[in-house]
């Protein structure tokens, strides 16, 4: 598969038709607080569906409510099993890599800061988080899942968002294709698979060709069921890099919304540190991730911390050397991860379920028309990797 700039200009005017005349049913008929509701008592998969549920959100529901017919179970059993292994190592690549180069994206920073307001950014952590740890457990797509109910309400989100700033001509389309596009979609499949993958390297975690495929695969499924384009998406890593290369390069830069939320995002983590000592390991991490022309346009401090973190790598290879000749420390180490990712999903939720819920209007000061022009084409320097 192939990627151009026609091509992907074309994945910036698509948007989710499925979600996006559901969302449209249900704000033509003032259904969107009554769907919230109800969609409270909807949590965990093969659950019946409340009375009262609008026709439109019903159907939806209906048509969405098992995976894709070519997932093959035996990939995503080895995308588990892999997730696993790395639990501690994957929620630091998302907690600061993921998160950060979404901001780097200056028209997905300005939607990010209205869509979830900057004086909550543990909402965004804790929901991708939540949503992460339900896609990885055992009976993630079976009855009692939690999984793809939250999907579905994702996807719905997503359109809802959609709906609010072309209904209100609140974004300039002609500049920046349809909000939440299948370029934007498929970029943030990739933030989230292969911009992991490529963090668990620097932080030289050592990944089989395998357990990297399985876990690329896995959030293939899952775009899948976000409403991404089949036919688009990257197939394979190769692929995968290709788009991601491509789109980094059409629209990353500086931007103030990217700014703010980089440094909301570097409290929030901060907060979760104990003590003060430790604090500056939170910037020395997302610099080391991002790399350093990424962190200079997100205004992500240096600290002394900088040189220092580039040591975790030899850290993690004395734990692996452990894992591999130890089966007890093996147990003992995966254990350890997950009561860690557990803690820091804890901390961020503060104990609490999160719904996914429609916003049944924006922030009513947000407005995009014309304010993030479409970013100068970035040239990276030769020999340069983008992170």
């Amino acid at each position: 598969m192939t990627f151009t700039e026609a091509s992907m200009d074309a994945l910036r005017e698509a948007g989710d038709e499925l979600a996006d005349a559901t969302v449209t049913a249900l704000f033509a008929r003032g259904e969107g607080g009554t769907f919230n509701t109800l969609m409270r008592y909807v949590s965990t998969a093969g659950a019946p569906l409340p009375d009262g549920l609008p026709d439109a959100a019903r159907e939806y529901l209906q048509a969405t409510n098992v995976p894709p017919a070519w997932v093959d179970w035996g990939e995503m059993e080895k995308a588990r099993l892999f997730f696993i292994d790395n639990n501690v190592h994957i929620s630091t690549a998302l907690s600061f890599a993921s998160m950060p180069a979404c901001y780097v994206v200056p028209h997905v920073a300005k939607l990010l800061s209205a869509t979830h307001s900057l004086k909550y950014p543990a909402k965004r952590m804790a929901e991708t988080g939540q949503f992460t740890v339900h896609l990885m457990q055992p009976d993630a797509f079976e009855a009692g899942s939690r999984f793809i109910p939250a999907a579905q309400k994702v996807r719905l989100l997503h359109a809802s968002i959609r709906h609010h700033l072309t209904r209100e001509d609140r974004w300039d389309t002609a500049s920046l294709g349809t909000p939440i596009c299948q370029e934007d979609m498929i970029g943030g499949q990739m933030f989230f698979s292969l911009l992991v993958l490529d963090s668990l390297h620097r932080l030289g975690i050592h990944l089989t060709t395998e357990g990297a495929e399985a876990y690329y695969y896995a959030w293939r499924v899952v775009g899948a069921m976000l409403g991404v384009d089949q036919d688009a998406v990257p197939k394979t890593l190769e692929e995968a890099r290709s788009f991601l290369d491509l789109y980094m390069i059409r629209h990353m830069g500086p931007s103030e919304e990217g700014t703010e939320l980089t440094r909301q995002l570097i409290d929030l983590y901060e907060e979760v540190v104990p003590g003060t000592l430790f604090d500056p390991i939170v910037s020395a991490l997302v610099r080391h991730l991002v790399g350093d022309t990424c962190a200079d346009w997100l205004q992500v401090p240096r600290t002394r911390w900088d040189t220092l973190v580039k040591a975790v790598p030899h850290l993690l290879g004395v734990l692996e050397t452990i894992e591999d000749r130890s089966p007890l420390g093996a147990w003992a180490l995966d254990r350890l991860g997950h009561l860690t990712t557990v803690f820091e999903l804890s901390s961020l939720t503060r104990g609490r379920v999160m719904h996914y819920a429609i916003p049944e209007h924006l922030k009513k000061d947000y407005g995009v028309t014309g304010a993030v022009p479409r970013t100068r084409r970035w040239t990276p320097p030769a020999a340069t990797v983008i992170p």
